[in-house]
């Protein structure tokens, strides 16, 4: 029987008490000749009064399953239930003065109550300043005094093979260390995030270490840690962390405007595999294949063009269509940047200014992974408002669903959606089965995704 794999963020949701630190053995190189034993200690003491445990409770909306009998005969949706919760997670102080506190959204989402513990057992009844469900980035606000930042590295200055020391709360283990290495960069397309471009590590992390920190050995912070990838929740040697980088922008943009606002490119697009760079005659083998400038576009207004392949941004290679969309998307409207691009067997760097991301127009599985490999645009076919389906990919989860190019969808669950946003924000609500109302030409279909 094939084990099979499922991506685990690693939120603890219980009751646990905190319990007394405790650090798994660092897998550094021996000294030897008489020399003393390396140590993380000493880095160790600097660091963790920066990392925190953070408890959270409240109460979710839950709904049963929606039966699609019920959709079809026109029986009344269930009724939405409000349960308690509660949940553990850890988070990391960046900035002592104004106490900001970072960790991730799934760590406080739907949170009506959040304690920020310290390393001394101070607690701090933590005001939440924004979030960004897209990244799963929250940034929580604390008054308290003598509290400890963890400084902030360049991660991408990072390499595979650095030396990567894990910090958290797994399980209610309150300041739990582990250490591993930075075991790749840029790490896209696991579906955990809207937007990925993850370094991944050995270094143990487990459910509760959500929202700690990952640091280099000189206590700087790289990431920060947020998804596992196991059978059961277990760490199996498989950890993400978003990079500090990335973070960064995303708080700066909500301490500023109270939100993030997303750079775009305005191109759609697929990473160039060797297939298709060996179709097109490339000489390049990695990057962002354009397929489309929307008209108008930051990308339309540098020079970008149908069939060139991004393959840097910022002198940064880019090595798929989900990094470039990734880091456009985190480094916020109105950025200048500059992208080098291969076209007709040359490469060239152009300068372009980034626009606001569209609320018209999206890809799909930033709604649903069940709809990844569509793009969605707020529109009208036919004479049918609603969302129109722009394209799809052949084989991809959309198109197993059955969506279809030129297709409306006009329901959700059997209330009118007339936008991406409307959709986003009902399908965001809904817990259980989805069921899409469609117009394809003049005949109504219904499709249900899970």
């Amino acid at each position: 029987m094939k084990l099979k794999l499922s991506l685990i963020t690693a939120a603890l949701l219980s009751s646990s008490l905190f319990l007394l630190p405790e650090t798994s053995h660092a897998r550094l190189p021996v000294a030897v000749d008489g020399q003393q034993l390396p140590t993380l200690a000493p880095m160790l003491e600097k660091v963790t009064p920066g990392v925190v445990s953070i408890q959270v409770s409240g109460a979710k909306e839950v709904r049963r399953r929606v039966d699609p009998f019920d959709f079809f005969f026109g029986n009344p949706a269930p009724r939405a239930q409000k349960r308690p919760f509660s949940g553990l997670g850890s988070g990391v102080i960046i900035d002592a003065d104004e106490g900001y506190v970072v960790t991730n959204n799934h760590v406080i989402d739907e949170a009506d109550n959040i304690i920020v513990t310290l390393k001394d057992g101070r607690e701090f009844k933590a005001e939440l300043v924004g979030t960004d469900k897209e990244s799963d980035i929250a940034l929580l606000q604390i008054e308290g005094e003598d509290l400890t930042a963890v400084k902030l590295a360049d991660s991408d200055k990072l390499r595979v093979g650095d030396f990567s020391v894990a910090i958290g709360n797994p399980f209610g283990l309150s300041h739990t260390v582990t250490s591993g290495i930075v075991s790749a960069l840029g790490r896209s397309g696991l579906n955990i995030e809207g937007y990925e471009d993850f370094i991944q590590t050995d270094a143990a992390i487990n459910q509760g270490n959500s929202g700690g920190a990952l640091v280099n050995l000189r206590g700087e912070l790289i990431g920060i840690n947020t998804a596992i990838l196991g059978a059961s929740g277990g760490n199996v040697g498989i950890g993400f962390a978003i990079p500090s980088n990335m973070m960064k922008n995303l708080v700066d943009q909500i301490i500023e405007y109270g939100q993030v606002r997303r750079g775009s490119l305005g191109i759609r697009g697929r990473t160039l595999d060797a297939g298709l760079a060996k179709a097109q005659g490339f000489d390049v083998k990695q990057g962002a294949f354009v397929q489309e400038v929307v008209k108008d576009s930051a990308a339309d207004e540098a020079g970008i063009k149908a069939n060139d392949v991004i393959v840097a941004l910022n002198g940064d290679k880019i090595e798929s269509f989900e990094e470039l969309r990734g880091k456009i998307a985190t480094l916020g409207e109105g950025k200048k940047v500059k992208i080098e691009v291969y076209r007709d067997g040359d490469t060239r760097t152009l300068n372009v200014e980034l626009k606001g991301a569209s609320e018209q127009r999206a890809e799909a599985d930033r709604i649903h992974p069940s709809l990844q490999g569509a793009v969605l645009e707020s529109g009208e076919r036919n004479g049918n408002q609603g969302i129109v389906v722009v394209s799809v990919e052949e084989r991809s989860p959309a198109a197993r669903v059955g969506l279809q190019e030129g297709d409306v969808i006009m329901q959700v669950n059997r209330q009118r959606v007339v936008s991406v946003r409307d959709m986003k924000r009902l399908i965001d609500d809904i817990q259980g089965n989805i069921v899409l109302g469609i117009k394809r030409g003049r005949d109504s279909v219904f499709y249900l995704i899970q």
